[in-house]
């Protein structure tokens, strides 16, 4: 049955999409029941009726669009429900159709699709930056359920770079931004290159236009004399395969301008060393068959060393399957080869959709599937905490194709991206192994936790009941998972801190005023918090905490007493023993420790600031005496503070190695030391160190200033 001729005999005006419809019918005969097609004729209809006298920018009909995305679908041989899709995407957002009309006439599998790939336009955001990060949460939520979803917004996004020329230029820059940031990534991702490819050349095209025609212009001089060489070795790969009686298809590729322009950046190259390499597809019939043509490459030109990639044995974390190697060509030209299967090449272009076998029972036991799944596992994880902007960023992280390959003590393979730790390591096996790890082994080996990993490293984790993990390592982490589990730990730590100290600065507070929480009831409580707008006390105590709200004030607002008394001095002192977390800070100007006279200072979101009375910034919080706590130590604290010390030294050889010696037999340990000026006959040292209390200060002082060569100590406050 010619359905082409059906939709376009229904449609005035039709023939105007003639071509576009025609092509996209033939595409899915080639692969598709008639039954199946017969739903994808009513939903063009649909679309087509609900789109009419619509028209994109370019002026074409809009109905066009939809079109030409379910073709890209079409190519990759995707299901009725995903070409279905693909052509009602727009409906719910840009005409009347709703979502429970597509439902009713195509079934909930193709309303979920739909509602995956549209935008939230109906609600409103702080900003475009939090619109498009919630778009995108949603979006990538959907494609966890259903991987068909990022699918249908890739060629979307694909075909809306191709007419993107008719848009204003800030425009095209934010949406090529957006592409090349995180479409092409997820392409690359899901080893869908061939969508890769085209997203990051139009990308690169509307981001960089000067640039793009400099290099599209350099190519196309180039690709004369190119073509000649390119020839001559083809044929004789072709002579050297046929003399071993092996059946292989060879072909000269086109390296992509993004790729180039990449390289140039990164290696800092001129464009003529980077269009001179030469790169070639060796197609097999088998495995066995790819390292014999191996073997065959490197005996007609030498391999060039520590070129050699073998990703057929331990495949890319996309799926992708390969031998690479680069040799040394006619001349000195470099040559990039890459030898695989028939299989392993439809894989590489097309990845999770090579052969789709979505609704196949055995669908576990497909490589680029199960991959996949594995990481929309991951990013389940990294949906359930933190803001749309955040949940962004780590994806963004996480689509970084550069990786590295290590082993578990028990010969599991490990893909982790480039610069991944021991810590990374640590969450990839597990989220629980991440929280509990206080050592780690490569090799065999201790290492500290924040070692950089590298290929074919063994690597085994030592987790201890109770332990927890550390703020610090945010600063050395690579992996989006990683990062996010130590930022819900320390969310919920925080919390828990600020609540605590909230309910102490609170009933702190009342005392002042001679009342209590337990005076103030639970009746009149509810009536402040139902004034306030909060859920509970809870919530109060945490705004307190982190000084969001003042205690002085919320404690006179809950026994009814006006903000005029606002400026009584308090009476009673906060008791601070070093414990109380990431709610009480102490100042990095002034280095506050036990012994000190202290005051604290209540910062909007980081709780209280311990600072010495001697601080030279106190004078900027004297302006606002209502955020001033009076503070105490309490007796006999367990634990060590940092502290700094400034020495005058003579320039003698040995002498920082002599008050390093020397601070050490007194118990401290130097956490910094920094030269801070050097004269003639005199060097200036600063030393940041782990002190008990003043006590301990004093005796390290003490010491210190009895070495010979030692002219002035004195402790550092701004």
């Amino acid at each position: 049955m010619d359905y082409a001729a059906t939709i376009l005999s229904k449609l005035p005006g039709a023939s105007k999409r003639d071509h576009g419809v025609r092509r996209l019918v033939e595409t899915l005969q080639s692969y598709m029941p008639d039954e199946q097609l017969a739903d994808i004729t009513a939903a063009y209809e649909f679309g087509a009726k609900a789109h009419a006298g619509q028209r994109r920018q370019t002026g074409e009909a809009y109905i066009t669009h939809p079109v030409a995305v379910a073709q890209e679908l079409a190519d990759m041989h995707l299901d009725a429900q995903a070409i279905t899709a693909a052509i009602l995407h727009d409906t719910v957002e840009d005409t009347e159709a709703s979502l429970d009309e597509i439902a009713e006439q195509f079934g909930s599998e193709v309303a979920l699709l739909v509602d995956g790939v549209s935008k939230l336009d109906q609600i409103k955001f702080r900003s475009r930056a939090e619109a498009q990060a919630e778009s995108f949460r949603k979006m990538m939520l959907a494609m966890i359920e259903d991987i068909r979803v990022i699918l249908v917004k890739l060629a979307d996004r694909l075909h809306n770079m191709q007419t993107l020329g008719a848009m204003p230029a800030d425009k095209k820059k934010r949406i090529a931004r957006e592409t090349l940031d995180i479409y092409a990534p997820i392409a690359n991702r899901l080893g869908i290159n061939r969508l890769k490819v085209q997203l990051e050349d139009l990308g690169f095209k509307h981001l960089h236009p000067f640039r793009y025609r400099v290099l599209e212009t350099a190519l196309k001089k180039s690709q004369g004399s190119q073509r000649q060489i390119v020839k001559k070795i083809t044929e004789e790969f072709d002579t050297a395969l046929a003399d071993e009686s092996i059946s292989a298809e060879i072909n000269g590729r086109q390296k992509h301008l993004y790729s180039i322009y990449n390289k140039m950046a990164e290696k800092k190259r001129l464009l003529s060393d980077i269009v001179d390499v030469y790169g070639f597809r060796i197609v097999c019939e088998d495995v066995n068959s790819c390292y014999q043509v191996l073997g065959i490459v490197h005996g007609l030109y030498k391999p060039m060393p520590g070129r050699f990639k073998d990703y057929i044995a331990i495949p890319r974390i996309n799926g992708y399957q390969s031998l690479h190697t680069t040799l040394f060509g006619p001349k000195g030209l470099p040559l990039e080869v890459q030898i695989r299967t028939r299989d392993m090449d439809r894989l590489a272009e097309s990845g999770v959709a090579s052969h789709w076998i979505y609704k196949a029972d055995d669908k576990s036991d497909a490589s680029p599937q199960r991959r996949t799944r594995d990481w929309l596992s991951n990013l389940e994880e990294l949906q359930q905490s933190g803001t749309s902007e955040e949940f962004l960023e780590s994806v963004k992280v996480d689509l970084f194709p550069d990786k590295i390959y290590v082993f578990t003590p028990k010969g599991d393979i490990m893909p982790l991206p480039k610069g991944s730790t021991t810590v990374d390591f640590a969450y990839a096996v597990h989220t629980d192994v991440g929280d509990r790890c206080v050592s780690a082994k490569v090799n065999r080996g201790l290492v500290p936790l924040r070692t950089e990993l590298h290929n074919s490293q063994t690597v085994e984790i030592i987790t201890a009941r109770g332990a927890k993990p550390n703020p610090n390592w945010l600063t050395f982490v690579r992996t989006a998972k990683a990062r996010t589990a130590i930022r819900q730990h320390m969310k919920n730590l925080r919390t828990s801190e600020s609540v605590d100290l909230g309910k102490r600065l609170l009933d702190r507070s009342l005392k002042d005023v001679g009342s209590s929480l337990r005076k103030v009831g639970k009746v009149r409580m509810a009536a402040a918090l139902e004034e306030l707008g909060l859920d509970s006390n809870i919530a109060l105590f945490e705004q307190v905490g982190l000084g969001e709200r003042l205690a002085p004030l919320t404690a006179r607002f809950l026994v009814g007493i006006g903000e005029e008394g606002g400026g009584e001095d308090n009476t009673a002192s906060l008791i601070i023993a070093g414990t109380e977390g990431m709610v009480i800070s102490y100042g990095k100007c002034c280095y506050p420790i036990p012994g000190d006279d202290v005051m604290g200072y209540l910062t909007a979101g980081r709780g209280v600031v311990i600072h010495r009375n001697q601080c030279g910034n106190l004078s900027n919080f004297r302006k606002q005496p209502e955020k001033w706590i009076s503070v105490n130590w309490e007796k006999d604290i367990d634990r060590e503070f940092f502290c700094q010390i400034q020495t005058d030294t003579r320039n003698k050889p040995g002498v920082l190695a002599e008050v390093a010696a020397t601070i050490g037999d007194c118990g401290s340990n130097i956490e910094q030391v920094e030269v801070l000026g050097r004269h003639e006959d005199c060097s200036v040292l600063s030393f940041l160190l782990l002190v008990r209390d003043r006590v301990h200060l004093a005796q390290i002082m003490r010491s210190v200033r009895n070495m010979k060569n030692v002219i002035r100590v004195s402790r550092d406050c701004a």
